[in-house]
């Protein structure tokens, strides 16, 4: 007789209530644990860094009662983009369509916005600018989004290379305006446009950079789980998720859906761009595209593509961002360890969802011998 181990995944006819619950904290906390040996190989503790990034993302106590809020703002700041783009690419993740151009689309809303500011900025009457922005933004980056989708649509082209191709057009076309045509003839040759009239400016919370980019998060938040769950609309997306040749054959329209899809991701991802350009910087400047459409992917993805989820998940993930940047200045440790944190936690969140929808089955088999 010879035994051997026969190890295979089974597929769960319905996934387990309590395993959905628990594996996304035991994954957090596997990666907790990696980060923590990355930090010990590095030679600092792991607790006093996980501390720092902690108070470095949302302030102490002591700061709390004395009224200062700075770096708790300071992580809505960044959270913003990552709510708008993560909840625009997922929308479309939920069809299937894999959007991975969320920081060409933010690029193009924040390079159309500024030129709203910038040569219609005195020409309309104040109050019109700032719609006038919102608007012109988000139909920039629903046009960046456009062009894949009809590509996919009528000509089968992969969305990924079309998408991600079409990112690095628009982040040099972002450089080439702000050190070229539209570069600040009184800035002393530093790179970036003129600072925009002050009716194109977002609102800001008092006494902190939050802006109105915030609540634009939030109702975009509560518009597509209105759609999801109480339209037709809403319906057609999920079924050609789950079924795209089932979607065909119950006559839905993948043409259509790919298209309105894509507008709506893109067009969100164009009003975090708008948001950005509008409410922090005032001007078009290097700093606009550093990542937020890519981080935006693994929001989307953490979240599993629940609207309210990203605004949880974007929020915590700018939190480890602003973290990363608070033990570079306090413990001289590069930011990028945040980053490989980041990455451990996608990489175990994704693993960990295998077991959501598969069962581990060990058996020992024996088979005669000779």
């Amino acid at each position: 007789m010879k035994d051997w181990l026969d190890v295979k995944f089974e597929k769960r006819l319905v996934p387990s209530p309590v395993i959905t619950a628990v594996v996304p904290f035991v994954s957090l906390g596997l990666a907790l644990v990696l980060g923590a040996i990355l930090l010990l190989l590095a030679g600092v503790n792991p607790l006093t860094t996980y501390g720092a990034m902690l108070q470095g993302a949302f302030g102490s106590p002591e700061q709390w009662l004395k009224g200062d809020f700075y770096n708790l703002s300071e992580t809505l700041v960044k959270a913003i983009p990552l709510m708008l783009c993560g909840l625009g690419v997922g929308i479309a993740f939920r069809m299937l369509f894999w959007n991975i151009g969320a920081e060409g689309q933010l690029a193009a809303g924040g390079i159309a916005a500024a030129g709203v500011a910038l040569f219609w900025g005195t020409a309309l009457p104040a109050p019109l600018v700032l719609p006038t922005m919102i608007g012109v933004g988000f139909a920039a980056g629903a046009l960046w989004g456009l062009i894949p989708s009809l590509l996919k649509a009528f000509l089968q082209v992969n969305e990924i290379i079309t998408t991600l191709m079409l990112n690095y057009i628009a982040i040099l076309l972002v450089e080439y305006l702000f050190y070229g045509p539209w570069k600040d003839p009184k800035g002393y040759g530093f790179p970036g446009t003129a600072e925009f009239v002050e009716a194109a400016w977002l609102p800001r919370l008092p006494d902190s950079r939050v802006h109105l980019g915030l609540l634009f998060a939030v109702l975009v938040a509560l518009f597509i789980w209105l759609v999801l769950s109480r339209t037709k609309w809403g319906y057609e997306i999920r079924v050609i998720g789950e079924n795209p040749r089932a979607a065909r054959y119950a006559g839905i329209g993948l043409v259509r859906n790919i298209i309105l899809v894509m507008i709506l991701s893109g067009g969100l991802a164009g009003l975090a761009g708008m948001s950005e350009v509008a409410g922090i910087s005032h001007r078009l400047q290097k700093g606009l595209t550093v990542g937020y459409g890519y981080t935006a992917i693994i929001v989307a993805w953490l979240a599993r593509l629940g609207p309210w989820r990203t605004l949880l998940v974007a929020f915590l993930l700018a939190a480890l961002l602003v973290g990363g940047d608070q033990i570079q200045i306090t413990m001289k440790l590069p930011a990028a360890i945040a980053l490989i944190i980041q990455g451990l936690i996608l990489f175990c969140m994704l693993g960990g969802d295998l077991f959501t929808h598969y069962r581990l089955r060990v058996q020992i088999r024996r088979r005669l011998v000779g």
